[in-house]
């Protein structure tokens, strides 16, 4: 690793900072992990107290600069499962095939998983990342191992399982294991993993989706979260029958249920995930007070026919949104560029509303929103002097981008911002650094062998379908 101060000159800088700044033919310095300047190329290359003589000069001339993005909905374990329940709804798809195949898993899978969700998610901009949801099967062990060689930040969320009724006809195999996904296997996993990978691996704790089950083995885990200062996120209201499950079961709202059980409080971080089938009379007032965090799935919602959230509202009543991609199986891709795009758009369309959700509502989601949820937002999630160096460097010089020209934008041209989040996608990622060290350079990923990660996922998914029998269920022509 080279450990000399590196400018990274002649960029259009999106800073996200509180001003907002934009930086045209601007140039970042980063000195170890940190930011250590931020400005126009001319001054920093000019000012002899910021550039020691031995910095590394990179010209991202015509490039585009972000903040690295946060995916803070993400499971790791699901990318070798890509495409293997299509068009069925959520509790079909978990019942039928994600939770079966998950069962199925043994020794290194989650391993082999985890490094070629972290290799996608690296090599399309994220810097960090949440786990939602992660199983006994995948192993907390094979995502722990795979951070500390990816080097990628992630906070990963240990799933702690209650015992459920089978009320509602949803029956999960992975409840054979649910001995080994306790409060104190979370809390133990906590003790001996968070802070480590140089500071790069917090522990959260990660609760499903309540179907019946007693109200008070939730408020167990709000309340250990609470009492151990450990962040907590949950799949909550996804589905429109999980909203009847609320009521039905626990007569409340969902967040109502959250606030009863201890699940969200103004003390700790928590993370609710989906969101979409609320009570909005009483959840939002809630939400806000709480100081919850909703984790905004466009993609994955409308593919899995579950609804929309209500983003806009949600944004009008001060909650903090933030942006996650689900997993592969159903949202097919963990490219958070095309996640800001889709997320703008559902709403704009839904509601027939061209302004319901703006470019830089999008990309201020997915960058200092998504640092605020996790409790990073002094560290990551904008570009500021003393921050951690964590961005992305985008190449907008293809086709699909034309004719954006940073030196075009003062005479009314396109704006950076709206040519990132409309005509991008993670294939234009040209460089990403976590903690000031580049994890990927010209496209491809430094640290590891991409062609060696995917061969190992074909073998294993191989295996498991085999075991599992479970398989795409499509039909086709095929010849």
């Amino acid at each position: 690793m080279d450990s000399r101060p590196t400018l990274f000159t002649k960029a259009t800088i999106i800073t996200v900072n509180p001003e907002r700044t934009i930086w045209l033919d601007g140039a970042i310095l980063i000195d170890g992990n940190r930011i250590a300047a931020i400005g126009k190329t001319a001054s920093l290359l000019e000012d002899p107290l910021l550039l020691h003589p031995a910095a590394k000069i990179v010209d991202c001339q015509g490039k585009i600069i972000v903040p690295g993005l946060i995916n803070t909905h993400a499971h790791l374990g699901q990318s070798i499962l890509r495409g293997l329940a299509e068009d069925v709804p959520l509790h079909s798809w978990l019942c039928d095939s994600i939770w079966p195949l998950e069962a199925n898993y043994e020794g290194d899978d989650g391993y082999v998983a985890s490094r070629l969700t972290m290799a996608e998610m690296l090599k399309s901009g994220t810097t960090c990342f949440l786990e939602a949801l992660l199983t006994y099967r995948s192993g907390f062990e094979n995502a722990a191992r795979a951070v500390e060689e990816m080097g990628i930040r992630a906070c990963l969320g240990k799933l702690v399982k209650v015992e459920e009724t089978n009320k509602f006809g949803l029956t999960d195999p992975r409840d054979r294991d649910v001995s080994s996904m306790s409060i104190g296997a979370a809390l133990a996993a906590h003790e001996k993993y968070h802070g480590s990978c140089g500071g790069r691996l917090h522990v959260w704790m990660a609760a499903g989706t309540p179907r019946g089950s007693a109200e008070s083995a939730h408020k167990a885990i709000g309340d250990a979260c609470s009492e151990h200062n450990m962040g907590l996120t949950m799949h909550c209201a996804e589905a429109p029958k999980d909203l009847i499950i609320y009521r039905e079961s626990y007569n409340c709202s969902p967040v109502e249920f959250c606030y009863r059980t201890n699940l969200i409080g103004q003390d700790r971080k928590t993370v609710l995930a989906h969101m979409v089938n609320l009570d909005l009379g009483k959840d939002l007032a809630l939400l806000r007070e709480t100081g919850a965090t909703v984790a905004h799935n466009a993609s994955s919602n409308c593919k899995l026919g579950s609804g929309i959230a209500a983003v806009p509202e949600m944004l009008e009543e001060k909650i903090n949104v933030s942006l996650g991609t689900d997993g592969a199986p159903c949202a097919n891709t963990y490219d958070m560029i095309q996640e800001m795009r889709v997320s703008a758009l559902v709403h704009k369309g839904s509601r027939q509303d061209a302004a319901a959700i703006t470019a830089e509502q999008v990309l201020t989601m997915a960058t200092i929103n998504g640092a605020k949820a996790l409790g990073l937002e002094k560290e990551i999630g904008s570009l500021e002097v003393g921050k951690q160096a964590d961005f992305v460097v985008i190449d907008p010089s293809g086709l699909h981008c034309a004719p954006f020209d940073p030196q075009q934008v003062l005479e009314g041209g396109i704006d950076p911002v709206t040519a990132v989040v409309f005509s991008c996608s993670g294939a234009d990622v040209d460089k990403v650094i976590v903690q000031g060290e580049v994890l990927v350079d010209g496209g491809r990923l430094v640290k590891c062998d991409e062609q060696q990660i995917r061969e190992e996922a074909l073998r294993t998914i191989r295996r498991i379908r085999n075991k599992s029998q479970i398989h795409s269920k499509l039909k086709r022509n095929y010849r």
